[in-house]
């Protein structure tokens, strides 16, 4: 379809196959819909990014039609990473550890105070003289940067101002309130730095975009003007043919799926001790399987306990087609939300997809935030408080197999082909 496309939109991303993760899969999925609606996406990356985790599947995903300008990109984790013997060279990673060695203080100081916003603060210059030329000459009707990392808005605002041209700023995430910058030793004046360059960004975007109605409230106080709400999704086109065909199974173990990452703000060890209570003493089988990388200190919590041993498994860092093969054998899926300043605007990208299996979610986080909302309204799931052990072990003393798998009409409403339909209405406007 996208030969019928005529409008071209460059969509500025730090975070592109073979990366994996929600932030991979917000713009891919959109890119992917947009030629339906009369959109050229054009995608404009780094060409040697520093990530760790990869997903080379979701390259399958990238037509070969879809025009992807990789551009090279300078990152000072190299220098970083040369000082140290071990791989731990990112901040959320040495952030995670209980002591920190001089080398990792001093590290992480420069993180917070030298490289404002993000380490690739190094991009924006270069990047904005390549594509300069590109934008001068018409070749796209707007631009839409995503963050974090948020150095993506500064090359759209040099962008913007150089040439006038439509911009769209999509944030996945806070700037200044992020409780990310929390956990770094920031100083007053680097953070009034943030506050002043995500003002200017708030001030000269056509349209800003948000992901959760919290952060979209947040945004809205910090600068009085119109923020939209873009939620993530899933894509039908993900689910196997016969996933939904024979759904009744004949496992007497209750099988719980976790999806995604266990780090330092998701704690799973509530839901670990409520399981045990629940499930220790019964004839019952239970059985968690962790899909995904899971922090040493949670793995080291639950190797120490006999029981827990023997029913959680740690099935490690899968390709998100495979994932579906975990969803297809599991009864009652696990939602670990944030227990941080930004808990209530917390929606992973998963949940949806969670939503989309049918299976009954529990999760633990803000029983008023966004998700618990987003649960209640579709019947999905039920969202507890992670101190709520009473309340987490009488769900699961009550959860009953075989499990009625949820089919709600409300989740079409988050198909990423709809939710392209209102990015579209956004960027025929501009």
């Amino acid at each position: 379809m996208s030969n019928l496309a005529h409008k071209r939109v460059l969509i500025i991303t730090y975070y592109w196959p073979p990366s994996a993760g929600s932030g991979v899969q917000r713009w891919l999925k959109f890119a992917k819909y947009l030629p339906e609606y009369g959109w050229e996406p054009v995608i404009f990356t780094p060409e040697n990014p520093d990530f760790e985790l990869q997903d080379p599947s979701l390259e399958k995903e990238i037509g070969p039609e879809m025009e992807v300008l990789k551009f090279p990109i300078w990152e000072p984790y190299g220098i970083f990473r040369s000082l140290k013997r071990d791989k731990k060279n990112q901040p959320a990673k040495i952030l995670e550890q209980k002591q920190h060695s001089l080398t990792d203080k001093l590290g992480l100081w420069a993180r917070a105070n030298l490289l404002i916003p993000d380490p690739r603060i190094f991009w924006v210059k270069p990047s904005v003289s390549y594509l300069l030329d590109l934008v001068q000459k018409n070749q796209f009707q707007c631009i839409i940067t995503t963050g974090p990392p948020h150095s993506m808005h500064l090359i759209g605002l040099k962008l913007k101002e150089k040439t006038g041209i439509p911009w769209i700023a999509d944030f996945r995430d806070p700037w200044s309130k992020w409780e990310f910058l929390d956990t770094l030793p920031m100083t007053t004046l680097v953070r009034n730095k943030h506050k002043g360059l995500e003002a200017k960004v708030l001030d000269q975007a056509d349209e800003v975009l948000t992901i959760s109605p919290t952060f979209q409230k947040e945004f809205m106080e910090l600068k009085n003007r119109d923020i939209r709400l873009l939620t993530n999704g899933f894509d039908e086109a993900d689910f196997p043919e016969e996933f939904f065909k024979n759904q009744e199974s004949e496992n007497k173990t209750l099988e719980v799926l976790y999806i995604g990452i266990i780090d330092a703000i998701r704690n799973p060890k509530p839901f670990l001790a409520s399981m045990k209570k629940s499930f220790g003493h019964k004839e019952q089988e239970v059985q968690l399987r962790f899909v995904g990388k899971v922090s040493e200190d949670v793995k080291e919590y639950i190797n120490d306990d006999i029981w827990l041993s023997k029913h959680v498994s740690f099935e490690g860092y899968v390709s998100h087609q495979k994932v579906f093969e975990f969803y297809k054998n599991s009864q009652l899926l696990l939602l670990i939300l944030t227990d941080t300043k930004n808990a209530k605007g917390n929606i992973p990208g998963k949940l949806f997809e969670y939503m989309a299996t049918g299976r009954p979610i529990l999760a633990l986080g803000d029983p008023e935030g966004d998700s618990a909302i987003i649960l209640k309204e579709s019947g999905s799931g039920k969202v507890f408080a992670h101190d709520d052990l009473k309340g987490i072990s009488k769900y699961l003393n009550e959860f009953q197999k075989p499990v009625t798998f949820i089919q709600s009409e409300k989740i079409t409403s988050y198909s990423r082909r709809n939710l392209t339909a209102q990015l579209v209405q956004l960027l025929d406007k501009l």
